[in-house]
């Protein structure tokens, strides 16, 4: 039997890299032995995939949900994309980009139902709409936020080393779960 190797989802902006905290999750993440899922781009996406990847010794892998540039009949994803430490990229022929970020031809629903947890760092309306995604879809979603308005409706801001805790804590349940199976 194959035992899955959890899969951390982390979303946030793709025009500001949040640098710190980006790559303090990238590192983490790749410590525990997890795979990475982001949306592929630049900003916070490329940032806690660079950190992600350049840690040694890691065995999970940097996943990118990429988005096509619309129209396209050879689904070619937007200019920028996947970003150079994406390992695995996931072709779609879905946007997800901006407004339509929660609307059913959006490649947000893949990022989310993918993601055993979903992290996520400061965005902006792409981000908000992934969170609405993990909050209906019931994924557990951790914000690593300075405020909680950053991204509406998600759980109150804790301090980091307990978002790390509860990442932890969720990942045993879903692996718990899944060998009820």
């Amino acid at each position: 039997m194959v035992q899955r190797r959890p899969i951390v989802g982390v979303m946030g902006s793709h025009a500001k890299a949040d640098a710190d905290r980006a790559c303090r999750v990238g590192v983490w993440i790749a410590s525990q032995g997890y795979h990475l899922l982001t949306g592929g781009g630049g900003g916070v996406m490329e940032t806690v995939a660079q950190a992600f990847a350049t840690v040694r010794g890691r065995s999970g892998r940097s996943i990118g949900v990429l988005p096509s540039i619309s129209g396209d009949p050879g689904c070619r994803p937007v200019p920028g994309y996947p970003n150079a430490w994406i390992e695995i990229p996931i072709f779609t022929n879905l946007s997800g980009l901006g407004v339509r970020g929660d609307q059913s031809d959006s490649r947000n629903h893949i990022n989310i139902l993918t993601s055993t947890v979903v992290l996520v760092l400061a965005g902006g309306e792409g981000t908000a709409s992934e969170a609405r995604l993990a909050l209906r879809y019931g994924r557990p979603c951790i914000a690593y936020l300075d405020r909680r308005d950053d991204v509406p409706a998600l759980p109150e801001a804790i301090g980091v080393e307990q978002r790390f805790d509860r990442v932890q804590a969720f990942v045993r349940a879903a692996i718990a779960a899944s060998n009820r199976v």
